[in-house]
């Protein structure tokens, strides 16, 4: 391995931990450098999810530790998320990219309104729903949200967070800890169906995982420090910069293969 591609996956990966923590969208950087760097789009998506499990584990452990992770709450989300990335990751075996990048993107700017539009809910917490049992509509809302992170893991945090926020109630800072505790659980699942299709480069992925794990547990820090309101903005941001490059108005693929230039 070069120097070159020791420096790209690190520093893609302390980008990649920090935003995934805060928000979601960081994929986009780590398959971008992992495509530049030469892998097949559904090699790169299977290796990404070895810094994606590391950088998790991080986040969850320091939201532990700074007691903002509803662990009971958090494992009852998983649990549908768990079955429908397994499906989510046999069907990106043979992944089939633009069409679904469009419908992304769209999403995303959706959510954005819904964000800006009524921001409260996205702050204060709902007890009502917090203490309130796992409902038939959670279990469907997490089974599609671990469908589709199965399937490709940039965004999932966005529609993780949605589902955590306006379906169980949680402000921003519970709802990131539980995001990633969700995460956590259904990744090693994803990575047995890449595995199995030999579509993980271990040395890359590893390698990458040096800078998530430093780029996550700087995130959960910042995260409990700041607020939700801070969060918040962070994600109205990388919302914007991740459907501008899905909609080819800008190309963070581009970017950093300037860099390499």
């Amino acid at each position: 391995m070069t120097w070159f591609e020791i420096i790209s996956l690190t520093v893609a990966g302390i980008l990649v931990g920090f935003i995934n923590t805060l928000a979601g969208g960081g994929s986009i950087i780590s398959l971008a450098v992992l495509m530049m760097l030469g892998l097949p789009p559904n090699v790169a998506n299977g290796t990404n999810r070895i810094g994606v499990f590391f950088q998790t584990l991080t986040a969850a452990v320091s939201f532990k530790q700074k007691k903002v992770l509803d662990l009971r709450k958090a494992f009852w989300l998983s649990v549908p998320a768990v079955v429908g990335s397994v499906i989510g990751a046999w069907i990106a075996v043979d992944i089939n990219e633009q069409a679904f990048e469009i419908a992304v993107g769209i999403i995303l700017i959706i959510m954005m309104f819904f964000i800006l539009y009524d921001p409260s809910r996205w702050i204060s917490e709902r007890k009502e729903l917090i203490e309130a049992r796992i409902s038939v509509k959670q279990i469907l809302i997490f089974f599609l949200i671990g469908l589709y992170g199965g399937f490709i893991q940039v965004g999932v945090g966005y529609f993780l967070l949605a589902g955590v926020v306006l379906g169980a109630g949680y402000e921003l800072v519970k709802a990131n800890a539980i995001k990633v505790f969700v995460i956590l659980l259904y990744t090693p699942f994803t990575i047995i169906v890449f595995l199995i299709n030999n579509q993980i480069h271990w040395a890359y992925g590893l390698m990458m995982t040096v800078g998530t794990i430093a780029g996550s547990s700087i995130a959960a820090h910042i995260a409990v420090k700041k607020g939700a309101k801070f969060v918040q903005w962070v994600i109205i941001v990388v919302i914007l910069l991740t459907a501008a490059d899905l909609f080819d108005f800008i190309s963070i693929k581009g970017i950093i293969l300037s860099l390499k230039t």
